[in-house]
């Protein structure tokens, strides 16, 4: 059930009444709690409801800055049947226009909700269905509710604040282009805590309207209100961008839309969606564009990590039972999850290529799948272990230009970096080209699957320039990733990366591994432990 809006401070007078006068009290949107219809109450303190308004065949009209005039249906029953005799004008002002534009927003919203009937109403045919919002057409309702909890705690808000690299960017863009924000109208999409608002506000905007879903906007409430300098001009609005209705357009939009690879969550396609409708011709984008960065890697302490971790699945007598026939859907599983950790530039073999989305012109419908040739050129001789991702986003004010970078070897971030391992590394040369393709699907749980392809062309002398010597592919779910969240470990050139043979313990097996392992790694039948060869 849909939680009621209050404003505690109103006055309202009816009229229609020849001698009415002027009340204090509160109004609240909600449900009525005898037959769900969606009303306005309008109360006196310590009284009774002096007005209940249907809102189903209600209007209201502005009269002043805060001032608005709501007109309703009223009905009288005769003979057991309601019959609509009159109109009732209730005449309802607000303390500040803050409190005016969310009153408009409020009976908008809550009015939304009786167009077409209420959900489950039955008819002669049918009953009425509740209408889905785009989101929730390609939403699972389960991911969306786990998404919206997560970033409804303070905690998490708090893990992105502490993250001074992004806040401190955010900042920085924000104040360096005040001209941007003075005197101008901001919508912030997926307001959270509310501190791109505050930020929007000290920079002068005229007034932010911060659109958010989750319970979090409670506290960004709180938040704003303690701050009354700026918060004056904030609107805090609960609901969806796809869902929700503004009084104006915007003309700068301001969003934190960026997940793991950039697009996890895929909030950017909110993102795109506000923009189509609450941006006004011309206006700007907090962040403007965005990069997805990929370079091949060689990291055999990482690989053998991976690897690993399917061991236990190998033992043939693990209180009586056999494991290993499952060992090689393990090994897959554990490949299947992208690594999240902060990693030594060095580990890269290649210089990197990027993939740019312009958050100005994309369609919401370019972010359901994206899809990334990959060319490269190996500057050392080594085995390919991957694909590593990061990504970068740009501010484009009018006067100053900044970028929000999450490279490796720049202060490391909440979004830390990516890492596609491939099961069967790549042997390369030092000019050997590598190609390959980074295909990202979405998916309506929130994220993507990601199918990655790399190969190491054929080299040298005399050698097919279209041919393929080895090639290797992996799928992993962007969702389900390993966080290994470590700092960068001391770098190691590459002819002098060996793993650690204490880790390569075979766990009550002396069988070679199989069923994916690579090929170089054995174990020695008699010390039970593994060995490069």
């Amino acid at each position: 059930m849909a939680s009621a809006d209050m404003f505690p401070n109103v006055s309202f007078s009816d009229v229609n009444a020849a001698a009415s006068q002027e009340a204090a009290g509160k109004a609240v949107f909600g449900l009525d709690p005898a037959t769900g219809a969606v009303r306005l109450s309008l109360v006196r303190p310590g009284a009774e409801q002096a007005f209940q308004i249907d809102l189903s065949d209600a209007q209201i009209f502005k009269l002043g800055p805060m001032e608005w005039l709501c007109v309703s249906g009223e009905t009288e029953a005769k003979a057991g049947v309601e019959e609509k005799l009159f109109s009732r004008a209730i005449k309802v002002v607000l303390r500040t226009e803050a409190e005016s534009k969310a009153f408009s927003l409020a009976f908008q919203r809550w009015k939304q909700q009786t167009i077409s009937g209420k959900a489950g109403e039955s008819l002669e045919n049918g009953s009425i269905v509740a209408c889905k919002s785009k989101f929730d057409t390609k939403i699972e309702a389960s991911s969306a509710q786990m998404y919206f909890h997560y970033y409804g705690q303070l905690l998490h808000q708090q893990n992105m604040l502490q993250d001074f690299v992004r806040t401190g960017t955010y900042y920085a863009a924000v104040m360096e282009n005040r001209a941007d924000f003075e005197g101008k109208v901001v919508v912030d999409v997926g307001a959270g805590s509310g501190i791109l608002s505050l930020f929007a506000a000290q920079a002068g905007a005229k007034h932010v309207y911060a659109v958010e879903a989750s319970e979090m906007v409670e506290h960004a409430q709180r938040l704003i209100s303690g701050n009354p300098s700026f918060g004056q001009r904030i609107t805090i609005i609960k609901g969806k961008v796809e869902e929700v209705e503004l009084p104006e357009k915007a003309d700068i939009l301001i969003s934190e839309p960026m997940g793991t690879l950039l697009v996890n969550e895929r909030m950017l396609e909110s993102y795109v969606i506000a923009r189509d409708r609450f941006l006004a011709p011309d206006g700007k984008m907090f962040p403007t564009t965005g990069r997805i960065h990929m370079a091949p890697f060689s990291d055999e302490y990482l690989y053998v990590e991976m690897a690993n971790k399917s061991l236990f699945w190998q033992q043939h007598n693990f209180f009586g039972v056999d494991l290993t026939p499952l060992h090689g859907s393990a090994f897959d599983g554990y490949f299947s999850q992208p690594v999240v950790d902060a990693f030594d530039p060095r580990l890269l073999v290649s210089q990197s290529t990027y993939h740019t989305l312009d958050f100005t012109t994309m369609k919401e419908e370019d972010l359901y799948e994206i899809d990334i040739p990959l060319s490269f050129v190996s500057s050392v001789g080594t085995r390919v272990h991957g694909l590593a991702c990061w990504f970068d986003v740009l501010f484009n004010g009018s006067t100053v230009q900044r970028w929000l970078t999450t490279a490796p070897g720049s202060p490391t971030t909440h979004w830390y970096q990516l890492r596609c391992v491939l099961a069967q590394p790549l042997y390369v040369m030092a000019g050997q080209e590598i190609t390959g393709r980074l295909h990202l699907v979405a998916h309506s749980a929130q994220s993507y699957t990601i199918y990655l392809t790399m190969s190491a062309k054929m080299w040298g002398v005399g050698a097919d320039p279209g041919g393929i010597l080895q090639t290797s592919t992996a799928k992993l779910e962007l969702k389900e990733p390993y966080y290994r969240l470590s700092q960068p470990q001391a770098y190691m050139p590459q002819d002098q990366q060996q793993p650690p043979l204490s880790s390569l313990q075979a766990q009550g097996s002396g069988q070679q591994m199989q069923d994916g392992l690579s090929p170089g790694i054995t174990v020695d039948q008699e010390r039970d432990s593994a060995a490069f060869t």
